[in-house]
């Protein structure tokens, strides 16, 4: 890698479940370069992202997120029948990096590079950045955390506070590493362009039945829509500005719970392609 001053720069991942992907892909790539940036932060599948670019473990999320062995996906529909949850969090954030994909937690515990995680405290629904670098439970457990979808996830208890997916209430942390001092980002995204959220409307009973004892909870996740929206039209107004540099899909993405090998395969090289693509407008961008 070119001797880059990456110093006051932040690494920002959005998240998307298996979309999470298409950011292997780019992260992938970067870390072959050796392009290490100081502060990286990331939300639900980013968060997954962020503690593999963290540990240097180049493929690892891709290998997670499309198992060639059919008994080591984390979708299945006899799981879903059996525990009525959508995705196997004991199998990704157990079994995964303490047996099938093993997660190299002692690179992580002494990286020099500062990480964070995005959780939503189901209590006062609000967005915490946690991270941990001694207890590996603990260290998984907001990784867990990060990544519990609401309805689709239970809620996850990291010392006696209940939190779940940190997409909730902070989608795309892009202020919380500016708020840092973090004046120059890297944001990968998993949407196209254009993209924005639609409010919840046919689901609202649901979650309001589900979560009537957090209210605060309840208020984060129908102001979501409004609060990501706002921050994509942040984004790519510093984008045109030339503030930030952005990484997003060009092709159709696939979908959030997608099982398609092929079309996720597909995915990861897309993003893998796009990051090899723009690195050097990227190094140039970084150099200013």
């Amino acid at each position: 890698m070119a001797d880059i001053d990456t110093h006051g720069t932040g690494l920002v991942l959005e998240g998307g479940a298996t979309r999470g992907v298409f950011t292997s892909g780019v992260l992938d790539y970067l870390m072959e370069q050796g392009l290490y940036l100081p502060y990286v932060v990331g939300v639900s599948a980013g968060a997954c992202n962020a503690a593999d670019y963290v540990s240097r473990q180049i493929g690892r999320t891709r290998d997670c997120m499309i198992p060639k062995e059919k008994g080591h996906s984390y979708m299945s529909l006899r799981h879903t029948l059996k525990t009525r949850r959508l995705f196997d969090m004991d199998l990704v954030f157990d079994r995964y990096p303490n047996e099938l994909f093993p997660f190299d937690y002692e690179t992580y515990f002494h990286s020099s590079l500062r990480c964070e995680m995005v959780v939503t405290d189901c209590l006062t629904g609000r967005a915490e950045y946690l991270d941990e670098r001694t207890s590996k439970k603990r260290l998984m457990d907001i990784c867990r955390a990060s990544s519990s979808v609401p309805l689709a996830s239970p809620m996850v208890e990291i010392d006696g506070t209940p939190y779940l997916d940190g997409g909730i209430a902070d989608s795309i942390p892009i202020i919380r590493s500016l708020k840092l001092g973090y004046r120059k980002n890297l944001i990968i995204l998993t949407r196209n362009y254009g993209y924005r959220k639609t409010p919840i409307r046919k689901s609202r009973p649901l979650y309001l039945t589900m979560y009537k004892k957090y209210p605060n909870l309840l208020r984060a996740i129908f102001r979501r829509a409004h609060i990501y929206n706002k921050t994509l039209s942040y984004i790519e107004k510093w984008e045109a500005q030339g503030k930030v540099f952005v990484i997003r899909p060009i092709q159709k993405t696939v979908s959030r719970t997608e099982q398609d090998r092929q079309a996720m395969t597909d995915f990861y090289q897309h993003g893998y392609d796009l990051m090899e693509e723009n690195y050097g407008k990227l190094l140039g961008y970084l150099e200013k």
